[in-house]
């Protein structure tokens, strides 16, 4: 560990802790952490395509399904947040999570092994393995991330931003292995010569389970790593154990030891709860319904076949009623100070605005894993590239780029020119925005047959990572900066809850995606006209419609708040649109939310 990621002579102490380093401690949650997120990023690579391939359920719902579950990932936090300021502690909800997340892989292994023998045993152990690992990661996501934060005394804050920077290149190094290793093993692709000459690509749906059973062991590596660490070094430099239960915790001066929760404010937190679920789906509903409505007949068929997603439906609107329930509820405390409040409410802003980075930059385990699959030449020096393989690059530059940006910041502050934490957020999603238009501008006008470069989509990977350096790890850094003692865990989960609502967003977003040429090609080989079907000049017939049903090929443009998306540049377009709007904004809120901060950086 010495030396990794760090942005001077910082480095991993050989002590528990240095006034000139770093502690000991952040090695075993690094490593910790690493193999956490091997699990997570390396199952994400290949769940859509499983989901949309083997399982049967087509793009739009594989979408659906990606961005609710990645919602509830990052929404359980806050549960876990809660037991573990309140009860249990960051220690055992870390290994209560790690085991459980295990058991979920091992569970979705089982999924990838019956499909081809029992379609719907499959499914039912799909949704088992995908709530499994929803409150396994509520137990350890913010408990993990809390406590990178509390292995520094209050006089060693300073160090916060390189300890995070670290942390995340953990986060990243663990992201790469996975990304390479799952599919490598999980996403096998044949390459056929067909009698015309070309190359006819076909994937081995059965290999999906070997991806699934690499990040059980790497979950299992992980949790076993800090069962037998977290005693000897996670600790105080006086040695005592950090994360204990709560009552063994210290707390820093002037801070309450205890939240103050009145029977009120639970009441209030269940009646926000109810009032903006409802109201919630209530104005969404039109956009959920409406295809539906199109026919009585030929259509109403064909969408009654494709079923109406109780994700989109149900989940999404709980998962933004809980997410706004939740943070109003923390602020009903009667400890807080009016200082604390302020703070709060300039993490509650930026969780706002990470909404929109994180729904653009988490397409690339649905849409953008999709376009990489049907209509990008992935190869490289001859080498087809696994499409869900792409998302690699993602990390890669992250291990490349995380050093010579925390170099920059500290550089920048020693000359009193570094932004402070909501101008560099601004930055990353202008970034990500960015992102965005170069890939839509390659891909307007791409005709059926056609493919891009996967040139392009590396570009994209990079702004997108120097977009995230800027963003996700300062962010990390803020809540351990702004956020009370007792609220660490809690904090972090509304952090965390920034993601869940991006999520559940980019399952959304997700969705739009325009047929692409494959869908096309499989119906001309039934005589059908898609484009025709699409434009509403050609009305197919009911045995048409029930084998694009069948297929799941759309009959009718996306739309996206009264705009209709017909083709990849309008698609990318969206989140062009969306993003440097969120930038703009967001810096020129700026100048309130430093006031807010009273100091902190």
């Amino acid at each position: 560990m010495a030396q990794t990621g760090t942005i001077t002579p910082e480095v991993i102490s050989t002590e528990k802790t240095s006034s000139k380093g770093h502690p000991k401690g952040l090695g075993v949650l690094f490593a910790t952490e690493m193999w956490e997120r091997f699990n997570f990023y390396g199952m994400r690579t290949v769940l859509a395509l499983f989901l949309s391939q083997a399982l049967m359920m087509g793009d739009e719902n594989a979408s659906i399904i990606y961005g609710g579950y990645l919602g509830l990932c990052y929404l359980t936090p806050m549960l876990g947040g809660y037991i573990s300021d309140k009860y249990l502690g960051n220690r055992n909800c870390i290994l209560l999570g790690g085991a459980i997340l295990a058991i979920g892989q091992l569970v979705l292994f089982s999924s990838a092994s019956t499909f081809g023998t029992n379609l719907q045993t499959a499914k039912t152990l799909m949704w088992i393995s995908l709530g499994l690992q929803i409150f396994g990661n509520g137990f350890f996501k913010p408990n993990i991330s809390s406590m990178v934060g509390q292995l520094y005394p209050k006089e060693e804050k300073s160090k916060l931003d390189s300890a995070f920077t670290i942390f995340y290149m953990g986060i990243n190094l663990g992201a790469i292995l996975g990304q390479f290793i799952c599919p490598l093993v999980g996403d096998v692709q044949h390459i056929i010569k067909q009698a015309d000459g070309t190359e006819k690509i076909v994937r081995d749906l059965t290999a999906f389970k070997w991806g699934f059973l690499a990040a059980g062991i790497a979950m299992m590596l992980g949790t076993i790593i800090f069962f037998l660490l977290k005693n000897k070094f996670v600790v105080t430099p006086t040695g005592q154990p950090i994360g204990a239960k709560p009552d063994k915790n210290a707390v820093h001066e002037g801070e309450a030891a205890h939240a103050k929760f009145t029977t009120q404010s639970v009441v209030l937190l269940f009646s926000l709860l109810v009032i903006f679920y409802f109201g919630i789906q209530y104005i969404s509903w039109d956009s959920i319904k409406y295809p539906l409505l199109e026919s009585k007949t030929g259509l109403a068929s064909y969408f009654g076949a494709l079923a109406l997603s109780p994700i989109k439906t149900y989940v999404y609107p709980f998962i933004y009623a809980a997410g706004i329930s939740l943070a109003i509820f923390i602020l009903t405390d009667k400890s807080l100070t009016r200082v604390e409040t302020q703070r709060i409410l300039v993490l509650y802003v930026v969780a706002f605005f990470v909404i929109f980075f994180w729904a653009a930059f988490e397409q690339s385990g649905s849409s953008l894993t999709f376009i990489a699959a049907k209509q990008t030449d992935t190869r490289i020096l001859g080498w087809h590239m696994p499409p869900s393989m792409v998302q690699i690059f993602n990390g890669l530059f992250v291990v490349i780029f995380a050093l010579p940006f925390s170099v920059m910041w500290l550089k920048l502050q020693k000359r009193n020119l570094e932004p402070i934490s909501t101008v560099k957020q601004a930055i990353g999603l202008a970034l990500i925005g960015l992102g965005y238009f170069i890939i839509a501008t390659q891909v307007k006008g791409l005709q059926i047959h056609d493919k891009i470069g996967i040139i392009w989509l590396i570009v994209l990977y990079l702004l997108h990572t120097w977009g995230e350096l800027c963003l996700s790890p300062i962010g990390l850094s803020l809540v351990a900066k702004l956020a009370p003692k007792r609220f660490g865990s809690l904090l972090m989960g509304v952090w965390f809850l920034g993601n869940a609502a991006g999520y559940a967003l980019t399952g959304t977003l997700g969705a739009l995606l325009p047929p692409t040429g494959d869908k096309f090609q499989v119906a001309a080989e039934k005589g059908i006209n898609l484009q025709s079907v699409l434009d509403k000049t050609v009305q197919p017939t009911a045995e048409q419609l029930a084998f694009l049903a069948e297929k799941k090929i759309p009959i009718t443009y996306p739309t996206f708040s009264g705009f209709t998306i017909t083709n990849l540049y309008e698609f990318f377009m969206v989140f062009v649109v969306l993003c440097v709007a969120a930038a703009a904004l967001l810096y020129a809120l700026t100048p309130l939310l430093k006031k807010m901060m009273h100091g902190v950086r």
